[in-house]
């Protein structure tokens, strides 16, 4: 695609390549792996030998035998391996044990306990241990969810006892659910290192743009692709919600009120379209299915709040900002609604919850980002660049917060845990980050209304792609699904996706 867009055809559009094609094969286990459909167990990562499980109580990690130094480290590298890779993992299981749950962890930011997953020699009752086999060769012989695969972190004795394989700290055999006369197969064994070879080894992959036009007016400002493969997104100048349904090309429009000025929109945990609308003063819900339409009005001693983005918590609280100010909170089980005074007043825009489950704003006109804590206070961190303009935000697998700096022309990324920034210029004279996003390979990606571009960033070679878009674009948001990207271009009437692979 030029600059321009010249030649570019109505939704729905020709794809264009951004990138130059892959150099090298990939090899066949990660393409199949890239497809979904199988089971990973994971021997938890090394452990200090010097420590011995000394106690029943799994919740305490000080007379466990725990994961060493290199541990820690082996088990973010399988993590990063894996989403350089991009392999997509749904369910994380892990076996009760500290440094299970720690290897969980420290890989993929997320994970369920499961007791099938012990070994059956942790366990004191003869029949118990007797019934333990089965039990984890059901976790095995189990389907994940389509276009994923199960990881399941466990012990070396356990995955012996359910297949017959012999696995070391760190390595991961994989198993096909459906096959074999057990219910699942082993058709590979990876070490640690090889995951680390096969990573590094992985060609650039290949980003196709491809653009949908929507309705003349629509003013399309945020976009929310849902599980089914349609894409919600707010015509903010028409006042009302869309909805994209990219096979047909077609667009459904929701009205929302009279005065309706939609910003942000997300797909919450019930499926529906959660609406930030600034000219109704009001969160929106519109239902997946029927597409009823019902609203929750801010306080009224709470106007002109300016409505702009809104996240989910781990506990189904929806919190949401206000560039008037203001950030709150919603629980749509009790409608129960509050809302806070934003430090520094006036600039509170984007908002995400980090995989561990705490909540993160960015202020545009306060220049800082803020965590926001179970009560509802603020805790104010301040960028490296004062006045930068923090204008979205996005967290990694590992919880780091990534910011676009409007004012500033960067892109930065906060660490909580080692309390520290760094920041890199976008490429050329103008620079203007808008919207930040980052992928299950934690790639970052960016919007720049003064290249009229998105921005395809890989935070461990330091590199920018640049991906040309039609002139006066101007994409204001960004979110995905796996291998794919989807903006609002607002100044075009139309929705774009990058897809990779």
């Amino acid at each position: 695609m030029g600059a321009g867009c010249g030649g570019c055809d109505d939704a729905p559009s020709r794809p264009t390549n951004a990138t130059a094609d892959r150099a090298v094969a990939t090899p066949p286990l990660v393409e199949r792996l890239r497809r979904g459909g199988y089971v990973l167990a994971l021997r938890h990562a090394a452990t200090d030998q010097s420590m011995a499980d000394n106690t029943r109580d799994l919740r305490d990690c000080s007379k466990q035998r725990n994961l060493s130094a290199a541990g820690r480290r082996q088990a973010q590298a399988i993590g990063h391996a894996l989403r350089r890779l991009r392999i997509p993992v749904g369910t994380v299981l892990a076996s009760p044990y500290c440094r299970t749950r720690a290897t969980a962890r420290l890989a993929f930011g997320r994970l369920r306990t499961s007791t099938a997953l012990l070994a059956p020699e942790f366990l004191d009752d003869r029949a118990a241990r007797e019934r333990q086999p089965a039990r984890t060769q059901r976790l095995l012989a189990s389907r994940p969810a389509r276009g994923t695969n199960t990881v399941v972190v466990t012990h070396g004795f356990a995955i012996g006892a359910a297949a017959d394989v012999t696995v070391d700290e760190g390595e991961t055999a994989i198993f096909a659910p459906g096959q074999g006369r057990r219910g699942f197969q082993r058709v590979d064994t990876v070490t640690a290192d090889e995951w680390t070879r096969l990573a590094a080894s992985a060609p650039p992959p290949r980003v196709r743009l491809r653009e949908f036009k929507v309705f003349a007016g629509a003013g399309p400002h945020d976009v929310a692709p849902a599980r089914d493969g349609k894409v919600w997104f707010t015509a903010q100048a028409a006042g009302e919600l869309g909805r994209l349904d990219p096979r047909t090309g077609r667009a459904r429009r929701i009205p929302l009120g009279s005065g309706s000025a939609p910003h942000g929109v997300i797909v919450g945990p019930d499926r529906a379209a959660w609406v930030t609308d600034g000219g109704l003063n009001a969160i929106v819900r519109v239902d997946d299915r029927s597409l009823r339409v019902r609203r929750y009005p801010l306080p009224s001693d709470r106007p002109a709040a300016n409505l702009n983005t809104a996240t989910f918590d781990r506990r189904g609280i929806l919190w949401f900002t206000g560039q008037g100010g203001i950030y709150g909170r919603l629980d749509p089980r009790s409608s129960e609604m509050r809302v806070f005074d934003a430090p520094r007043g006036p600039g509170p825009y984007g908002i995400a919850t980090t995989p561990s489950g705490h909540v993160w704003y960015a202020s545009l006109a306060g220049s800082y980002i803020a965590r926001i804590d179970a009560d509802g206070a603020a805790h104010v961190v301040e960028p490296p660049t004062e006045g930068g303009g923090a204008r979205r935000v996005w967290p990694d697998s590992q919880g780091r917060l990534w910011v676009t700096e409007w004012n500033a022309g960067k892109v930065a990324v906060y660490d909580p845990r080692a309390d520290r920034w760094q920041e890199w210029p976008l490429p050329g004279d103008n620079p203007m980050p808008y919207a930040v996003f980052v992928d299950e390979a934690d790639v970052v990606w960016l919007t720049d209304f003064g290249a009229s571009a998105l921005w395809r960033f890989d935070p461990e070679t330091e590199r920018f792609t640049r991906l040309p878009l039609r002139a006066g674009a101007d994409v204001r948001q960004l979110l995905g699904r796996p291998a794919a990207v989807w903006g609002a271009e607002s100044g075009a009437d139309r929705l774009v996706v990058a897809r990779t692979g």
